[in-house]
């Protein structure tokens, strides 16, 4: 089974997608910050797709994928925002990228484009 590393600092979209992605049964693990998601990625083999906001306290959705694509230079990252004007900041990055609101069944599409790809 794919588990959806899911990486939001906001604790009502952490939910609200976490909900979202287990009623389609996928295993989801959270994180509320890029350190806490790094450190889940260290240990954990069996990650088939990051989720990330853009915006996290402390560190950037662009500075966890950098770190992230030094462990993991393939594993598919999914980037949410609502910064158009981010975009080049991922480039060379190899992350899809969506901007918000992101209806349930725009993300479960996603989602589903992103682990089969």
């Amino acid at each position: 089974m794919v588990t959806i590393l899911l990486v939001d600092d906001d604790p009502a979209q952490l939910r609200t997608r976490e909900m979202i992605l287990r009623s389609q049964g996928w295993s989801v693990q959270v994180a509320t910050n890029a350190s806490s998601a790094l450190e889940f990625l260290r240990t954990a083999d069996h990650v088939g797709l990051v989720i990330s906001d853009h915006h996290l306290e402390g560190q950037s959705g662009v500075e966890l994928v950098k770190e992230l694509r030094l462990l993991r230079s393939t594993l598919p990252v999914l980037i949410l925002t609502g910064m158009p004007a981010v975009e080049d900041s991922y480039a060379g990055l190899n992350v899809t990228i969506r901007f918000k609101p992101l209806l349930p069944d725009e993300l479960i599409q996603v989602v589903k484009s992103c682990i089969s790809s």
